[in-house]
């Protein structure tokens, strides 16, 4: 099977091409390579440097499914340049789903955000609920999904809706919870919480990329699907990893009051089985530190980055 994955050489892409290569299939990789490309040469990867907004760079003949990962990501880097973020996120994406019907393209999924829910009072979270978007990265995702899945009767969509990522990877982010304050106590041996009683929803990367990758199993089963199996909050996490890296938490004030559990009982009801989780994403990134994998470079933090090539 030949598949386009689009921002391949980031954070998840570069777990997800690595596992999509080892399973037989032919990979395509589209990416800006904004931080970098840490893909290793392979016979049945090619790897194009382009903006996925330039919609004649697209490589999608003979391709079979297209998983689209590229985004500005995170909040802060989506109020960096709110025209960038449009253009990219969802402008982009609209392109991109024209160009994949047009190629004739079996399956589209997309990375949207559990984030997309915004502020919510019920405990547990699930699709049908209403999105209040909070920021405008939030916006820009809910947006997308609408956009691709107004083409649903052209083509199979599913959506897929992350909760924050955390573990180990060729390019690790150190912006997101697990591994920034991970990070923190191996380096300052303080860990700086926020607020710290918001709950959230965490997911391994490993589960993540498995989940897109279980996506081609109901690809005729179109929709939203939440992703994320472990709701604790951020507190929490920080005394999770105090217990195995002597640090001190730190608990200063928040102006985020997002706090919501996410319910993935939908994809889990397709067979999806989560193997891995915080305890284990802080395991890995530990030994990444001490054998020098993982090191603590303005690469992990995407807003660092932004800025760079924003004043450039």
């Amino acid at each position: 099977m030949t598949l386009l994955i689009l921002g391949g050489c980031g954070y998840v892409g570069s777990v997800l091409v690595k596992k999509l290569l080892t399973q037989g299939h032919t990979v395509i990789v589209l990416d800006t390579m904004w931080f970098g490309n840490p893909l290793p040469s392979h016979p049945n990867l090619s790897v194009h440097q382009a903006d996925i907004r330039d919609e004649h760079d697209y490589p999608m003949k003979g391709v079979d499914r297209i998983i689209h990962l590229a985004n500005i990501a995170n909040d802060p880097c989506g109020d960096l340049d709110a025209k960038l973020l449009w253009e990219v996120n969802v402008l982009a994406t609209m392109r991109l789903i024209e160009a994949a019907i047009k190629h004739e393209v079996k399956q589209f999924i997309f990375a949207s955000s559990g984030s997309v829910y915004g502020i919510k009072e019920e405990k547990d979270v699930i699709e049908t609920l209403s999105l209040v978007p909070i920021s405008n990265y939030n916006k820009t995702k809910m947006i997308s999904e609408r956009v691709l899945l107004s083409y649903q009767d052209q083509i199979n969509i599913q959506c897929i809706r992350p909760a924050t990522v955390c573990g180990f990877s060729p390019r690790t982010r150190l912006d997101v919870s697990v591994n920034m304050l991970t990070m923190q106590a191996l380096t300052n041996k303080k860990i700086t919480v926020f607020g710290g009683q918001q709950v959230r929803p965490n997911i391994h990367i490993q589960d993540l990329t498995d989940a897109f990758i279980h996506a081609f199993a109901f690809e005729k089963s179109g929709g939203i699907y939440n992703a994320g199996f472990e709701n604790i909050s951020i507190v929490h996490i920080a005394e999770k990893i105090a217990a195995r890296i002597p640090a001190k938490i730190e608990i200063t004030q928040s102006n985020d009051p997002r706090s919501y559990r996410l319910n993935s009982d939908r994809l889990l009801k397709t067979g999806f089985k989560p193997k891995y989780g915080i305890e284990f994403a802080i395991t890995e990134l530990i030994d990444a530190y001490k054998d020098a994998r993982l090191t603590d470079t303005e690469n992990g933090y995407n807003i660092k980055k932004m800025n760079q090539l924003l004043i450039k």
